[in-house]
C-alpha cells in the first residue's frame, strides 16, 4: 500500500472525532525536537527562509509556523464540519513527492538556487524532499535516509545543523 492510501486509511479512523481532540494533542502532546528554536533564531539572523512541510495535518503545522516564526508551511488539510473531522482529506496529499514539489515550489518563488537549500528529514517519506536540497541534513534518521543524505545528526539537538555553518 503506497503512503497516500495509507493516509486516506488512517484518517478514515478519525471521522466523528471533535476538533477539540487536536487541540489538545497540540497542547498536551506535540513537542519540538531539541534544539529547534535556537536553530530557528539563527535562521532568521542570517535572513534564512524556512518551510515545514510535514506529512501530518495542517492543524499542526499552521500552528507550529505562526508559534515558531516560519515563512511557510505546507501538509495535509483533514476536512473539519461542524467542529468534527470526517474521515476525508482535503486537497492534494503530501507524500513524498508532495514535499519535494512545495520545497521546488517556494525555491521558485524566492529565487533561490538549489544549492542553497538546507533539507532536513528523518525517515524515507523525506528523501525526495532531501534530494532537492544543496545541503541535506538526516536528523536522528532512518538508516535509508542516513545512507542518502550528505550530513547526518544524531546525539545533539536540530541547533547541531548551525555547527554545519559556522
Amino acid at each position: 500500500m503506497d503512503y497516500a492510501e495509507s493516509l486516506r486509511q488512517r484518517v478514515r479512523l478519525l471521522a466523528g472525532m471533535p476538533q477539540s481532540t487536536l487541540e489538545r494533542v497540540y497542547h498536551e502532546r506535540l513537542r519540538l525536537s531539541l534544539g529547534t528554536e535556537r536553530m530557528l533564531a539563527q535562521f532568521r539572523k542570517h535572513n534564512i527562509h524556512t518551510l515545514l512541510v510535514s506529512g501530518g495535518f495542517t492543524f499542526f503545522a499552521e500552528r507550529l509556523g505562526a508559534r515558531l516564526g516560519l515563512d511557510a508551511t505546507c501538509a495535509n488539510e483533514p476536512e473539519i464540519r461542524d467542529g468534527t473531522l470526517t474521515g476525508q482529506l482535503l486537497g492534494t496529499i503530501i507524500d513524498a513527492e508532495g514535499k519535494a514539489r512545495e520545497l521546488r515550489r517556494l525555491r521558485a518563488a524566492l529565487g533561490i538556487e538549489r544549492s542553497r537549500i538546507i533539507g532536513i528529514g528523518d525517515g524515507a517519506n523525506d528523501l525526495a524532499f532531501l534530494a532537492e536540497a544543496g545541503v541535506s541534513v538526516g536528523f536522528h534518521a532512518k538508516p535509508t535516509v542516513r545512507a542518502a543524505v550528505m550530513h547526518c545528526i544524531d546525539y545533539v539537538g536540530l541547533d547541531g545543523v548551525i555547527n554545519l555553518f559556522e
